[in-house]
């Protein structure tokens, strides 16, 4: 076991997959020389040469259709975004390409490619720089999307990401990259639509992912201090979602909350919700409860940009107010 930074457990998965396979190869804007934003592919390009570590133009639709190419020739193209945000400038490529060849072509392509990069709400970084894509790309047929949220499944996930044969949309978070975990030794890779029960309880069932899943477990702290037991699931697989874990939950919970920082409306929660509703309706006693960010572009301003997103404080009081619900 090594302590890890989460930006250097995405950096091992890399490399170590570049290593196994000379069809891996990474692009994305200042992913070379300068070892991209996040040094996430920090010195890569002196390891594996400029043709594998391929430093592109501010041209994101661009360097996104070169991969999609790429991808559908048998390389193994691993895009970074610099900020996530920035590939709404390649939605077309990225749903129109990426997702629906394989099924347009008849079987006759495989589009294996990773878009992996930083998003979400950071620290003052401006509305257009704290875009949650996720919510966005959910309705694009095709595509696997992946939240990673520790650096132990950030490294296994992303490994399993690059071998996968399909488009694989893998969200990192801006403000996780400086967390420390002890990851093994050996070689481990982890399943892409895969839930993950971070705690085990029986008052509650909360389901989140990324970020909200840290801000959840700050909450949880104060929630046994109260008594409470609730069950916390990681969902990390965002499509598809993992319905025999979420519904083994469910079954003995029958209460649940949807911790997000994605938008209320069209959100991740509310096909979470729909899902729910749909499949596991008779075992609630208790309507599922959302607590999402505010519909608005996210302010500069460090006092109303907290006020946007979900805060600990906000999941103990839901927790009580669900837990004091009757049939």
């Amino acid at each position: 076991m090594a302590e890890t930074l989460f930006f250097n457990a995405l950096r091992e998965a890399i490399d170590e997959e570049m290593a196994r396979d000379s069809n891996v190869f990474v692009l994305g804007e200042d992913v070379g020389h300068y070892g991209g934003s996040y040094k996430v592919t920090k010195d890569l390009y002196k390891k594996y040469g400029e043709l594998r570590v391929l430093d592109t133009p501010i041209a994101e639709n661009s360097f996104t259709g070169l991969a999609v190419g790429a991808a559908m020739t048998g390389l193994r193209p691993i895009i970074e975004g610099m900020n996530m945000g920035f590939l709404l400038l390649a939605f077309n490529q990225i749903s129109n390409n990426a997702g629906m060849l394989r099924y347009t072509s008849g079987g006759n392509f495989k589009i294996p490619m990773v878009i992996r990069g930083p998003g979400g709400v950071g620290r003052q970084l401006g509305a257009e720089h704290s875009q949650r894509l996720e919510t966005y790309f959910q309705a694009v047929p095709g595509l696997k999307i992946v939240a990673c949220s520790t650096p132990y499944n950030a490294k296994g996930l992303l490994k399993s990401a690059i071998r996968d044969d399909n488009p694989v949309l893998f969200f990192e978070h801006v403000l996780l990259y400086n967390l420390k975990e002890d990851l093994p030794s050996e070689e481990y890779l982890l399943p892409l639509d895969k839930a993950e029960v971070v705690r085990r309880g029986k008052d509650v069932t909360i389901l989140t992912y990324s970020r909200m899943r840290h801000h959840v477990l700050q909450a949880v702290k104060t929630l046994e201090k109260k008594g409470y037991d609730p069950e916390v699931i990681d969902l990390i697989s965002l499509k598809p979602l993992d319905f025999d874990t979420i519904g083994a939950s469910i079954r003995k919970t029958h209460r649940v909350i949807v911790v997000e920082e994605a938008m209320r409306t069209a959100g991740i929660g509310a096909e979470v919700i729909a899902s729910i509703n749909d499949r596991l309706f008779d075992e609630l006693d208790a309507p599922v409860l959302r607590l999402s960010s505010q519909d608005i572009p996210t302010p500069y301003n460090g006092n109303l940009e907290r006020l946007t997103i979900v805060q600990p404080e906000q999941i103990v009081e839901a927790v009580e107010k669900m837990v004091a619900m009757r049939v």
